[in-house]
């Protein structure tokens, strides 16, 4: 196969998965990896594809913040399986700030009834599942609602948190990876997150492996500020093991 037909199948595979990386594709083509990442340069400086770590994906994938409803239907296995290795992390008692975020709200839904924590939440979605626990202290944080993610953001949310020093902060991304951090499509967001990360003590991040590698326009935060890292079994021993080498313990559910 010469180089501009296997570059044309790259394109192909990329919006048919939303992600190539190059083990996998220099296994499909029988060419070495470093033939695969010459072609993915290619295709970048084409305007065809975005180079991320470890692989690329489609163009224009970078600048598209799906909606809550979409989010949620992407990875449910997955974010499930994370929610719910991420439960056993959480103290019998203390403050906990939880970020918005599908596979955070799901993890609420998870917190059984008589849980006796504090929650601080800037996440509609999550309060709403909390609203009914009995013995659980709820705070919602106040702000600007983005309609994208039903949550609270801007000034009046920053100044909510930056009186809080929570036990543990749960943190949804919607990429991260060992060079770019922490990231995430909107700047209002973002320092909601970067809000919350600086009021815990430790730091929980939640997100399924799908999400490492991709870039995102508003970077909030390091690998190195994480305590630890629940994914699942996407993530490979070589992935892991370099995010660990930056810091977080990994777990795969």
């Amino acid at each position: 196969m010469y180089a501009p037909e296997r570059q044309q199948q790259i394109v192909r595979l990329a919006q048919q998965q939303g992600r190539v990386d190059v083990p996998t594709l220099a296994e499909e083509f029988g060419v070495t990896q470093e033939t695969v990442r010459r072609d993915l340069s290619a295709l970048e400086r084409a305007g065809l594809l975005h180079r991320v770590h470890g692989g690329a994906l489609p163009a224009g994938a970078l600048h598209l913040e799906p909606g809550l409803a979409e989010r949620d239907s992407t990875a449910p296995a997955e974010k499930e399986r994370i929610a719910k290795a991420a439960l056993a992390l959480l103290p019998a008692e203390g403050s906990v700030l939880l970020d918005a975020g599908t596979t955070v709200s799901r993890l609420a839904a998870l917190l059984p009834v008589d849980s006796h924590l504090t929650v601080v939440t800037n996440a509609l979605p999550t309060a709403a599942r909390l609203a009914d626990h009995p013995n659980l202290t709820l705070h919602l944080i106040g702000g600007r609602l983005r309609h994208r993610t039903h949550a609270a953001v801007d000034a009046w949310a920053l100044r909510d948190l930056a009186d809080i020093h929570a036990d543990l902060a749960v943190i949804a991304t919607n990429g991260f990876s060992v060079d770019g951090g922490l990231c995430t499509p909107d700047l209002a967001e973002a320092a909601v997150k970067r809000a919350m990360m600086a009021g815990a003590r430790r730091v929980l991040l939640l997100a399924d492996s799908a999400k490492y590698g991709a870039e995102h326009f508003a970077r909030f935060g390091s690998l190195d500020q994480v305590d630890v890292l629940v994914t699942d079994t996407g993530l490979t021993d070589q992935q892991a093991a370099e995010i660990e080498n930056h810091g977080p313990e990994v777990i795969r559910a």
